[in-house]
């Protein structure tokens, strides 16, 4: 248990020291000294009004905002840190600014609380106009606050309390009282010399006299356009005179001056509102805003064909799908989706219609343009698809005779000659035939097999096939067929037609042979094996081999040749 006696000493031991001035009772406290020009300049600590002129201020530790007033001088502010026990000096000379202040002018006198600020349409440092001592006396000494006519909110204030606060209406050559220490009981008087005043200086101050017209508010606010589509730009530019607060709607708080770029969705009106000492103004202008886009669009042929025959169109139309737009930043076209502002698109002739039949068919078009401020645009047309589908008739028979050449032909120094004019004839049938196939099988090809007889080494026959083989494929690409439309194959005398084939072969010519072919079945059966046969791909159909029994030429094929055959062969 605590004894209570040195507890007692203890007590008693601090209280001496701290009343012998040992321990401070604000430990935490630091002092400013601040010397202000001109004399009667107010100071504001942390934006409480705290008094007129030089003086020490006692301050607890940290960081405060330090303002000094005078109307008709640019004010000044700064942060000052405080720390504990030291004093800290500050000087503050403001700079006078603004120019003289016409009348007529109303008078404002206030009673009681000399050391108390005056603000006059705020509550904030920037609507300081004075102090009550400088408003109080009209006697010897002229003390005025000089106002236009109208209503003023006054408050006076004094180290964070407001000790008076109301409205007090003011006429020209009038001068109203203001009691404050009888609850701002209102009188009035007149004020005639406020008449007459001429210009004076916004701050001037005796001995005992003291004059503060307060300027009223000016403020000017124009648009770089007052129309304009969406989307685009304009400038707002201002300027504001003697105003503490300065306010733009639909922008915000601005400096007293300045400009700003805006992009109103919709037609605006900004109001510039200016506050100040002197009053409050307000200036607007409206921008227009052209909301609605514009919007064409066409068809360079509003009606296409289409005609289809099987797998194959032969027929498909196209026009051209042309549009154009204004004040609009977002375009889409059904069914094409999002497209360019302004532009073209070609456009075929598509039906939506698969099966056989007439067709039919209306396309329609429609274009749908926006911008951010809400407007729309629409256009329409429609795409008239006419024309049939068709199924695909019965490809033509390709007729495939093969082809014969005469002994040893076509020669290795001369691989042109050896085709002889009924062969020539034969393959002109068949280019002309199979240029129309194509127009039914795309995907057909000719497979040209050079043979040759049994006579000869194998290494010699090999050669004179291919070259066999490559001069009918030679002649069908003179005739109009791509050559990677035909291919080669040499086969030399590795199949070779029996007798008995050959037999068969001519028994079913319907063109009988000669005699001479009767006679000698051993140089039919050799004549019958000089060919190429002629294939189509990919079907495997194989060429007829129908000897030409009858032409012109057929025994030169069928003969040894002599050295006059090659007048009566062909040289292509």
């Amino acid at each position: 248990m605590m004894k209570i006696r040195p507890l007692i000493v203890s007590v008693v031991t601090c209280l001496l020291a701290v009343l012998s001035g040992a321990l401070p009772i604000h430990a935490q406290d630091g002092k400013l000294k601040i010397h202000v020009t001109p004399k009667q300049a107010y100071v504001f600590v942390d934006g409480d009004a705290i008094r007129d002129g030089n003086q020490t201020l006692t301050l607890k530790v940290g960081k405060h905002t330090i303002g000094v007033y005078n109307y008709g001088y640019t004010p000044q502010t700064q942060d000052v840190d405080i720390t504990q026990g030291t004093n800290k000096d500050l000087a503050v000379t403001l700079q006078a600014s603004g120019d003289k202040v016409s009348g007529p002018f109303g008078d404002i006198e206030l009673k009681g609380h000399p050391r108390a600020a005056v603000l006059l349409n705020g509550t904030t440092p920037a609507y300081f106009v004075g102090q009550v001592d400088e408003f109080d006396n009209n006697w010897i000494w002229h003390q005025w606050l000089l106002v236009k006519p109208g209503t003023y909110q006054v408050t006076v204030t004094q180290k964070g309390q407001t000790i008076w606060a109301g409205p007090v209406p003011v006429k020209s050559g009038q001068r109203t009282l203001v009691y404050l220490n009888r609850n701002g009981e209102i009188k009035t008087k007149d004020f005639k010399r406020g008449l007459t005043i001429g210009a004076q200086p916004r701050f001037e101050a005796g001995i005992a006299s003291a004059t503060v017209p307060v300027a009223p508010v000016t403020a000017q606010l124009s648009a770089s356009q007052a129309q304009m589509n969406c989307g685009q730009s304009a400038m707002l530019n201002w300027n504001a005179g003697d105003a503490a607060d300065t306010s733009i709607t639909n922008v915000g708080n601005v400096p007293p001056s300045g400009d700003r770029t805006v992009s109103p969705t919709q037609t605006t009106t900004y109001e510039l509102v200016a506050k100040g000492p002197g009053g409050e103004i307000k200036q607007a202008t409206t921008i227009n805003v052209n909301a609605q886009p514009t919007a064409t669009l066409s068809l360079s042929s509003p009606e296409v064909r289409y005609h289809k025959v099987g797998d194959k169109v032969v027929e498909q139309d196209s026009t051209s799908l042309n549009w154009a737009t204004t004040n609009a930043n977002t375009v889409t076209i059904t069914p094409l989706n999002s497209v360019a502002t302004s532009g073209s698109q070609t456009l075929e002739a598509t039906p939506k219609q698969t099966g056989v039949g007439p067709v039919d068919e209306t396309v329609n078009y429609t274009l749908n343009s926006s911008n951010p401020c809400g407007g729309t645009a629409t256009q329409t047309v429609a795409l008239h698809i006419i024309g049939s589908i068709e199924p695909a008739p019965a490809p033509p028979s390709l007729l495939l005779s093969s082809i014969f050449y005469p002994t040893n032909y076509p020669e290795r120094r001369d691989p042109k000659v050896g085709l002889v004019k009924s062969q020539e004839g034969t393959l002109a049938e068949l280019a002309a035939n199979f240029k129309n196939y194509m127009q039914y099988d795309t995907a057909a090809k000719l497979l040209i097999v050079g043979h040759a007889d049994e006579r000869g080494a194998e290494k010699y026959n090999q050669g004179l096939s291919q070259r066999r083989a490559e001069r009918a494929k030679n002649y069908l690409v003179s005739q109009g067929i791509a050559a990677d439309m035909i291919e080669t194959s040499a086969e030399g005398e590795k199949q070779q037609l029996d007798e008995k084939s050959v037999e068969k072969l001519q028994s079913d010519n319907p063109t009988k042979p000669e005699a001479w072919m009767i006679r000698r079945p051993k140089a039919t059966w050799l004549a019958y094996n000089r060919r190429v046969d002629i294939i189509l791909e990919p079907s495997g159909k194989e060429s007829t081999q129908e000897y030409p029994n009858g032409s012109m030429d057929a025994r030169i094929l069928w003969q040894r040749p002599t050295p006059s055959m090659k007048s009566v062969e062909s040289s292509n």
